[in-house]
């Protein structure tokens, strides 16, 4: 007696095909996140300050940390093995993070006086920063330091320029008014509320390429060196700036990261303070 076998051929609706789809997409999703985590869980957590300086370190629109020296500062605490947690702050408050330990780290700048005999600063320096005097079109261009006689100075508030807005406060002949942030700053010096804007380049240039700001003019005044500034208050940071410094040189050594550069005070116009050269 032959029998006979029927097959059956199970044919899912559209709708349920979708939500397996969907299902699979989650869990294939959800793998490749355990897989990221579990790579980054031997990492040590480190808190790392950075403030608003575009386009070397800024808060993006999604309000993720973003710039050059932001990325820069990830690379090489991955290769220190470390895991970066960025904490968007003011200048003053990271001073004063820095002074209580509240942060482990800085991508800033060399020899801030409010910081002496708080923080370490890595060996290294990946690129210098260009302090500048602005002013408008029409105003005669910064050649000396006896030119700010008389003159009224815009600095950014929480700003010490390396020593120099306290010099420039503790001259007698020099009127200090202070702006919130680089924008505001550049807004000012605009609209005559100033005759010198004290700035950087990177910030300042930034802004300057909006169409209103062709009537703005640059005089160099000094270079300054960028660096990890690591907090004394930390029991790690001899360590901390020892990895720094090693990983930097490892990436150096690979081609990733721009080669070490002798660090100098760069070009200084003539009656700058000679105890802040």
């Amino acid at each position: 007696m032959r029998r006979s076998f029927s097959v059956h051929l199970f044919v899912f609706p559209a709708p349920v095909l979708f939500s397996v789809r969907v299902i699979l997409l989650l869990m294939a999703a959800l793998a490749s996140a355990t897989a990221g985590a579990q790579a980054g869980a031997g990492l040590k957590t480190l808190r790392v300050a950075y403030l608003e300086f575009p386009p070397i370190s800024y808060q993006a629109a999604d309000g993720t940390p973003a710039g050059s020296f932001i990325e820069l500062t990830r690379k090489v605490a991955r290769e220190a093995g470390y895991r970066p947690d960025f904490i968007f702050l003011p200048v003053s408050r990271v001073y004063l993070y820095l002074t209580n330990g509240a942060i482990d780290v800085w991508p800033g700048v060399t020899e801030v006086p409010s910081l002496e005999d708080e923080v370490l600063e890595s060996w290294v320096s990946p690129f210098p920063v260009q302090l500048s005097a602005w002013y408008r079109e029409g105003m005669p261009p910064l050649e000396h330091f006896d030119q700010l006689q008389g003159k009224r100075v815009i600095v950014i508030n929480g700003y010490t320029y390396g020593g120099l807005k306290g010099w420039l406060e503790r001259n007698g002949g020099i009127r200090i008014t202070e702006a919130p942030n680089h924008r505001s700053a550049v807004d000012m010096l605009k609209r005559s509320r100033g005759d010198y804007l004290l700035d950087y380049r990177a910030p300042v240039q930034e802004i300057l390429k909006e169409p209103s700001s062709s009537v703005i003019r640059e005089s160099e005044v000094r270079t300054r060196n960028t660096a990890w500034v690591f907090s004394l208050a930390s029991p790690r940071a001899a360590l901390l700036r020892n990895e720094f410094d090693d990983a930097y040189l490892r990436l150096v050594e690979k081609g990733e990261v721009p080669p070490v550069r002798e660090i100098s005070s760069g070009y200084v116009i003539p009656g700058f303070p000679e105890e802040l050269r």
